[in-house]
């Protein structure tokens, strides 16, 4: 299809095919610190399914409000098991941090999923006081900007939201028509619409749109697309691609986890 190579990551970055097996390192030996120290709470259901869960990170002493990171792989693939390292910025800031898996694509549409998410977050919302920050990579950057929209979460939920961070995301959803992805989407010109964040109004909380220098031209559109319909933060992260452009969220003090945190 038309836009196959121009929304190809892996054949242009250095290594890329072995990502996935650096964060499954990574992210078990995190998670096995983690529960060495009874500070993590693995595969906690909110829904039906077993890709309908959640692992739960805990700082150490009472958390100051709940960070929520919500993986990519085009809602095709990958779950939360990969990522689990990302949490260590936000803990060591004082914040909880949760990351869920959900459904993919085929077996469920794109909006399915959005659906997915809101559900997660009330559940988390219903288990944790405070402030909510929310953090997405990808296709769970077009997840987390979903929830920025008004009606997608309840009031209550919505109320709680301190900052959202799409991070390389995919803000507006029709250029995948022309991509053979679109087989397993399924999406028509009206669900793609109905599913881009840039063609929406956001609630009126904090954004910052974040995206790699070094990333494919589309994700630099992308990103830019976001920020300008939104009047949003625009951070663009220099000699960073898609795949190391979210390390930073390991870092406790780098920009991207004090921007997302304050």
């Amino acid at each position: 299809m038309e836009l196959d190579d121009a929304y190809a990551n892996v054949p242009y970055i250095p290594g890329g095919a072995q990502y996935p097996a650096r964060w499954t390192v990574a992210a078990e030996a995190f998670r096995a610190k983690l529960s060495a120290e009874r500070r993590a709470e693995l595969g906690l259901a909110y829904g039906e399914g077993a890709r309908q869960a959640f692992d739960l990170f805990h700082p150490k002493g009472a958390a100051r409000g709940l960070c929520v990171f919500v993986h990519g792989g085009y809602w095709l693939r990958f779950d939360r098991s990969l990522w689990s390292h990302l949490a260590a910025g936000p803990l060591a800031r004082g914040w909880a941090v949760a990351m869920p898996s959900y459904d993919l694509c085929p077996e469920v549409r794109i909006a399915d999923i959005t659906r997915q998410i809101a559900r997660a977050l009330c559940v988390l919302a219903a288990r944790h006081e405070g402030p909510l920050a929310l953090v997405g990579h990808s296709a769970g950057g077009h997840l987390v900007a979903r929830m920025a929209v008004p009606g997608v979460l309840p009031g209550d939920v919505a109320a709680r939201l301190s900052h959202v961070m799409p991070i390389s995301p995919v803000s507006d959803l029709r250029p995948l028509l022309e991509t053979s992805m679109n087989e397993h989407f399924r999406l028509d010109r009206a669900t793609a619409e109905a599913e881009s964040p840039a063609l929406m109004r956001p609630l009126s909380v904090p954004v910052t749109v974040w995206v790699g220098s070094d990333e494919r031209p589309v994700f630099l559109d992308q990103a830019r697309w976001l920020a300008e319909a939104w009047n949003a933060g625009h951070e663009i992260a220099a000699g960073r691609h898609h795949f190391d452009v979210i390390e930073a969220l390991t870092d406790a003090n780098s920009r991207m986890v004090s921007q997302l945190l304050g």
